[in-house]
């Protein structure tokens, strides 16, 4: 059983708000309830780092696995 719900106010620019009212559209959904799933993402800190976000992309680009262990391009380091 839900638990009772609160009517709470706020402003948004007018971007924010037709991008808010666009995406309920698209997903079939209020804006409330948008606005709650975003709010509960970002309360329990679903914040991804970069390396995550970007974590489709490992491997996949050719070249050297780790320049540190080829000697070739260490040779002048630290001097």
């Amino acid at each position: 059983m839900p638990s009772a719900m609160r009517t709470v106010s706020f402003k948004l620019p007018e971007e924010l708000d037709d991008a808010l009212s666009e995406l309920a559209r698209t997903r079939r959904s209020s804006r409330s309830a948008l606005f709650r799933e975003a709010l509960q993402s970002l309360a329990k800190g679903k914040r991804r780092s970069v390396t995550a976000l970007a974590s489709d992309l490992v491997g996949s680009v050719d070249g050297p696995t780790d320049l540190a262990t080829n000697p070739k391009h260490m040779s002048g380091y630290g001097r």
